[in-house]
């Protein structure tokens, strides 16, 4: 299972960066104090700003961070509140953006007791850097999301960063009807999914994953293409004798419907986004859309059957695939003609371009066979046999993935070693599952496979399986699976929740804050050395705060519990239970347990806390080396889950010099 894979771009960096924070020290580093108007870094809270702002300076290096409401927003900030989280690095001594930069960052909850020496950012980030599930931030803002297109009317929304105690599954949007193809917008803030038996398109807000709105669009809304620079969604008409429709994303109205021919339908962008290209496998031609005009402008004869088309912008050239005669036609992008046509054999399916726009992929599902040709010079490399009937095509930056109806088996090419003309193919392969790839009760226009941002790595969907499976190059099998709680994947996407460079030096990405209390947003970053947590608060909002109340069965506050101790000493930790609506103390329980570890998960222990009167629980523990000890109780039998309790951190250090520290230098192992 993917419990425990660690899947950001921040993990690959994980054990160079640990080691580079021994050489950091927050409170050594030669930071300039923050102006007037700006809070200070960690160490004095913010004020309850509805848009709290931080400014530090070091090294030569000025980092701004803002956490800024993206609606209205007239009070603090308070949680379930939908923010931007905004970092942006300039040179110091010159104000000029730092660019091309890979920063990380946490939102933290900061409980009772918890440290805040000199050195606690530099350990929180050290062991959000570690991936324990035992000590997980709140919101980890390098992450993505895995969504699920399923055959009933629904997506799935799994969080791939498995946090201790809590759930895989996200949300569950639930669709008017099955949907069949889906984009994301250029922000990444919308969610577009195409409902053909509805004859509608729904529209998901990504923050909330909830249905923004529906929008009737008529025929059967099929294929879904966002152009470059996001302004339009094209949608394909299945519907015989129509066409294309453009949807303005701002402002969510079709604003053009063009002629294209009926039957199955495709388009792809030129990568100005000055024209659209588009093939029916009912008519013969490709039709030119000029999309400052949002008409037809030109048609270029391709042959009976064009199924499938694809666009290099290396060689400025629209390539379809015709099946009746098995030819890919090349068409020039500029002067709209024909250039060449290139001979494979009928019954084509898929064509795809990879991404570097060198190489063009041809399938043929009957005959299980895919052709190779080079962009540059327009001409078939290599032809392979394949088996089980290739269907599918994705890339990664590396490699190209096909995917095969009849069997469970993904073949992979290298994109950089196709050899030369003529020579024999090479190919590996690994199981995408247990069961064929094709066995699905309603086929989707959208992939089976996806490829993990920033990981030479492939998601690949098996419906029959009901699960998602996780394939990093290299491996001969896949590295886990994500099961889909009993819905059947026939298409996987991935929503980027990481920091994204959306300007000159600035980092941004969204996110949703949690319960109220204080927080630290920590930032890491390896080249140049950052380490710094910025401290603000969250306020409660009276009514989730009942709704919490109303679900919890107890509420555990700690009365008697140090916050710091010694290598060896015996730690004694006393909370009270208390009923979560009248705020009486419980009655004693006989399952109320403590999970004591040491971040980041490295030495744990549970243990049955003794009743001492009065509702109040009394667990030890004895330290054996230095660090951060975190205590969180658990009362299964009044719905006190261990993911929904308080915690509480006690901070051990070493034993001064020439003092018995008992067994603090024995094994952690129990």
């Amino acid at each position: 299972m993917f419990d425990l894979i660690q899947f950001p771009w921040v993990r690959r960096q994980a054990r160079a960066a640990v080691a580079a924070l021994a050489a950091v020290a927050v409170a050594g580093s030669p930071a300039v104090a923050a102006p007037a108007e700006a809070p200070a870094p960690v160490g004095a809270p913010s004020s309850l700003a509805a848009a709290p702002s931080f400014r530090i300076v070091a090294d030569g290096l000025s980092l701004d961070a803002a956490l800024r409401p993206i609606a209205d927003h007239a009070g603090p900030l308070a949680e379930g509140d939908k923010l931007s989280v905004q970092l942006t690095f300039r040179d110091a001594a010159t104000g000029q953006p730092l660019t091309g930069l890979t920063p990380a960052a946490w939102m933290d909850l900061i409980p009772p007791g918890a440290d805040d020496g000199p050195d606690a950012c530099r350990n929180k980030v050290q062991t959000f850097l570690s991936g324990s599930m035992l000590s997980a931030p709140a919101v980890d803002l390098n992450t993505f999301y895995v969504l699920a297109l399923n055959a009933d009317p629904s997506v799935n929304v799994v969080d791939p960063l498995f946090s201790f105690g809590g759930s895989k599954l996200l949300a569950k949007v639930l669709l008017p009807s099955p949907g069949e193809d889906w984009a994301v917008s250029k922000d990444g803030s919308r969610l577009f999914v195409s409902l053909p038996d509805s004859g509608a398109l729904a529209v998901i807000d990504t923050k909330s994953w909830k249905i923004e709105r529906g929008i009737t669009t008529g025929g059967k809304p099929m294929r879904l293409t966002l152009q470059p620079d996001g302004r339009y969604l094209w949608i394909t008409d299945g519907v015989a004798g129509t066409g294309v429709m453009a949807l303005d994303t701002a402002t969510l109205e079709v604003v053009a419907r063009i002629a294209t021919g009926g039957g199955r339908q495709q388009l792809v962008v030129r990568e100005d986004d000055r024209y659209a290209f588009a093939v029916s496998d009912l008519s013969d031609r490709l039709t030119v859309i000029d999309i400052a005009r949002l008409g037809a402008v030109a048609q270029v004869e391709i042959g009976p059957k064009p199924v499938s088309l694809g666009y290099s912008a290396v060689s400025r050239t629209v390539y379809v695939a015709e099946a009746e005669r098995g030819e890919v036609v090349a068409v020039d992008a500029e002067r709209m003609k024909v250039v060449t046509r290139m001979k494979a054999e009928p019954g084509l399916t898929r064509l795809a371009v990879s991404p570097d726009g060198r190489l063009g992929f041809v399938l043929n599902t009957g005959a299980d066979v895919v052709h190779i040709f080079d962009t540059a010079r327009n001409r078939i490399l290599k032809t392979g046999d394949m088996k089980d009937a290739p269907d599918q095509i994705a890339f990664s930056d590396t490699l190209a993935y096909i995917r095969h109806q009849g069997s469970e088996e993904v073949l992979m090419i290298s994109l950089g070693g196709v050899g030369a003309e003529g020579s024999p193919l090479s190919v590996v392969d690994f199981p995408g599952g247990q069961k064929p790839l094709g066995e699905v009760t309603r086929p989707a226009s959208a992939l089976g496979m996806a490829a993990a941002p920033g990981e030479p790595a492939m998601l690949v969907a098996n419906a029959a399986d009901g699960a998602i499976y996780y394939y990093k190059e290299g491996m001969a099998a896949p590295m886990g699976s994500f099961q889909n709680y009993g819905h059947e994947p026939r298409a996987v996407m991935v929503v980027d929740r990481s920091l994204n460079e959306t300007a000159p030096g600035r980092f941004e990405t969204t996110s949703q804050l949690p319960g109220a209390g204080k927080y630290d947003l920590a930032v890491f970053m390896s080249s140049p050395r950052v380490v710094e947590c910025f401290r603000f608060e969250v306020a409660e909002k009276p009514e989730l705060a009942a709704a919490r109340r109303a679900a919890l069965g107890a509420i555990v506050e700690f009365v008697e519990a140090p916050t710091r101790a010694t290598v060896g000493e015996t730690v004694t930790v006393r909370f009270r239970l208390t009923d979560a609506a009248s705020g009486e103390a419980r009655p004693e329980r006989k399952d109320v347990r403590v999970l004591t570890f040491l971040s980041p998960g490295v030495w744990q222990q549970r243990t049955l806390a003794r009743h001492v009167g009065d509702g109040v629980y009394e667990t030890t523990f004895e330290p054996r080396q230095a660090g951060l000890y975190v205590l969180q109780p658990e009362a299964p039998s009044v719905g006190l889950a261990i993911n929904r309790s308080s915690s509480w951190q006690v901070m051990v250090a070493a034993p001064a010099a020439g003092q018995d520290a008992g067994s603090a230098n024995s094994s952690l192992g129990r």
